[in-house]
């Protein structure tokens, strides 16, 4: 295991063996891993947030990782961009295992060498996105990556979990594959700062089109996420490169927008405070699991829950009270 000094040093001089092992380290669980990974955040902090980050979310099969693929290409273009992807896969709950298959589906970009990308279980957390997503961005923001994009699960929680922690949210659905009024939801809707219409070629141009009408139809009568920002829905292709740089000209627009009104500043200072509730509600169970007597105390409430002899409501109290809290 490399010093806290090497790791920080590692990071900061972009050595991308080194951030890989910051990324595995801020993911683990364990104990002492936890305590460097802390030492290391703090270290870093002021090299962090200079980034665009931007979220890529829909359903699984919809084409996250080849528009990716198409986007990275196209934004490593311009020769002053360095880009993370961090892609996560779902967890089996069964195996506990993960497939990892999206850098496989990146196939042009994983060539690059100013292109890092980052597969990670998402070890069964609901919102879509690995639990450290946030702090591995953090991390690749320090190597010196000015742009960082998120691709989801696709699970239903994938917006919500994504748009907490992302200046720009892309939901896409799939042309011609039946998802386009599934996706008209208002909850998804109202997280999104744009919705393309991904697999806009051949014979699908047509249900793209009639997709996209739709969207915009719904949009009438749906708030923006963002200040001062009109939705727009636009149609791609990624296999052929098709509205690839409309989508960053509007990522572009978005950002600048934000800028110029404060509301980028005022997002990532709430986005910070969110993540803090969320390391407090973690760190609260942590404790549960690692204090044997709160630990064995939690297994007899089980019993006691399962078995009907008292309220899941009861129990939680008695497990509070047991542990100190009010």
């Amino acid at each position: 295991m490399p010093s806290l000094h090497e790791f920080v040093e590692g990071v900061l001089g972009g050595d991308r063996g080194l951030l890989s092992r910051a990324i595995t380290l801020v993911e683990s669980s364990r104990v002492e891993h936890d305590i460097l990974a802390q030492q290391l955040l703090e270290q870093l902090h002021s090299h962090c947030g200079r980034s665009l980050r931007v979220g890529i979310t829909g359903a699984p099969g919809v084409g996250k990782s080849c528009l990716i693929d198409a986007l990275g290409n196209y934004l490593l273009d311009r020769q002053t961009n360095r880009l993370a992807v961090l892609a996560v896969d779902p967890t089996s709950a069964i195996s506990g295992g993960s497939i990892l298959g999206d850098k496989t589906r990146m196939q042009r970009l994983v060539t690059k060498n100013r292109a890092f990308i980052r597969p990670s279980p998402s070890s069964g957390h609901l919102g879509g996105v690995a639990h450290q997503t946030r702090e591995a961005m953090m991390l690749c923001e320090a190597a010196g990556y000015n742009i960082v994009i998120v691709e989801t699960v696709g699970v239903g929680q994938s917006e919500f979990a994504v748009r907490a922690m992302v200046d720009f949210l892309v939901f896409l659905s799939a042309a011609g594959a039946g998802d386009e009024l599934q996706g008209i939801k208002r909850g998804i809707i109202e997280l999104a700062d744009a919705i393309v219409i991904t697999k806009a070629d051949g014979d699908n141009v047509t249900h793209a089109t009639q997709a996209q009408q739709a969207f915009e139809n719904a949009l009438q009568f749906i708030s923006s996420p963002t200040e001062n920002w009109q939705v727009p829905v636009q149609i791609c292709s990624a296999i052929n490169n098709d509205g690839i740089d409309e989508l960053w000209k509007t990522v572009e627009r978005q950002h600048d927008s934000t800028k110029d009104s404060g509301a980028f500043n005022r997002r990532r200072q709430q986005q910070a405070v969110d993540w803090m509730h969320t390391l407090i509600k973690d760190r609260i169970q942590c404790f549960m699991n690692r204090d044997p007597n709160v630990s064995k105390l939690l297994k007899s409430l089980e019993q006691s829950v399962r078995a009907g002899t008292l309220t899941s409501r009861a129990a939680a109290q008695e497990l509070c009270n047991a542990a100190g809290w009010p």
